[in-house]
């Protein structure tokens, strides 16, 4: 248990979880699952994006590493800034290998994560970065999460690929990504609404936000349906199954009790759909 504590605390975990949905990118493309310095900038990326955005947070606000959200950070500070500089490296070395081509598609979405933690501008009185914009936040969530996994794949395979079927696979991903995010939007209703943020639990209600973040599960099962129904059957039943664990998860108040509810077993919705993808393309 300690392990998975470590991989979760360090954003290790999370990192995992954009690498399956790159490599479900892979196989969704009919591609073989293969290793491409892209998983590389993929992983590291996200590892120095979600510490960053930690190491913003608790700069700009000491009493952050009073908070259980933050303990960890706290108890294990040098170890922390070692893994910062850890990413940056590993981040560096994958961009050397990569295709040009693909540096330019993330460079954009580069950019707006970058921007999404560091602030835009600074002033005596405050400190503003685009995930203050209200409503914004989850938005840009999702479409970085959803372009970075599938279009870096599309890049470097240098292939053409139906347009329909590549602009259905980035709406099932940002469905996914966007019902999965708005419990996270619930739980810093608290805080969101002392830095006066507009978030969408903040201006619907709990209730609506919950019944959103279910239709779009569904949502997403739909247009998964229509996708895949006379095509690829492993990937419809592994979205299948996707849909339904995590629709199990979003409504479990048992669940919901666990301290890393959150950052374990929701982040873990899409380590467990690139999973399915895998197993049951070997299958």
């Amino acid at each position: 248990m300690k392990v998975v504590h470590f991989l979760i605390n360090t954003n290790i975990y999370i990192s995992l979880a954009a690498v399956a949905l790159t490599v479900e990118t892979q196989l969704q493309l009919g591609m073989p699952p293969q290793w491409h310095p892209y998983l590389f900038i993929i992983f590291f990326a996200t590892l120095f994006d979600y510490n960053l955005h930690r190491l913003v947070t608790v700069l700009s606000n000491k009493e952050a590493l009073n908070s259980d959200k933050h303990k960890w950070l706290k108890e294990y500070l040098n170890l922390f800034y070692a893994l910062v500089a850890f990413s940056v490296m590993g981040f560096l070395i994958a961009v050397y290998f990569a295709k040009k081509e693909v540096l330019i598609t993330l460079s954009p979405f580069a950019f707006i994560t970058l921007f999404y933690s560091l602030p835009v501008f600074k002033n005596q009185k405050y400190l503003f970065r685009l995930r203050e914009i209200p409503i914004l936040k989850i938005f840009l969530i999702s479409i970085v999460w959803s372009a970075t996994t599938i279009l870096l794949p599309i890049v470097q395979s240098g292939k053409s690929f139906d347009f329909l079927h590549v602009s259905l696979m980035l709406i099932e991903r940002f469905l996914f990504v966007f019902a999965i995010a708005i419990p996270f939007d619930i739980r810093d209703m608290q805080g969101d609404e002392q830095s006066g943020l507009k978030t969408i639990p903040l201006v619907i209600g709990v209730k609506k936000s919950m019944n959103l973040a279910n239709a779009l599960i569904m949502l997403f099962l739909i247009v998964s349906l229509l996708h895949y129904y006379d095509s690829v059957s492993f990937i419809l039943l592994a979205f299948a199954l996707s849909a339904i664990s995590t629709l199990f998860i979003l409504n479990s108040k048992s669940l919901q009790k666990w301290s890393f509810y959150h950052y374990g077993i929701l982040d873990g919705t899409m380590l467990l759909q690139g999973a399915l993808v895998l197993i049951f393309h070997f299958l």
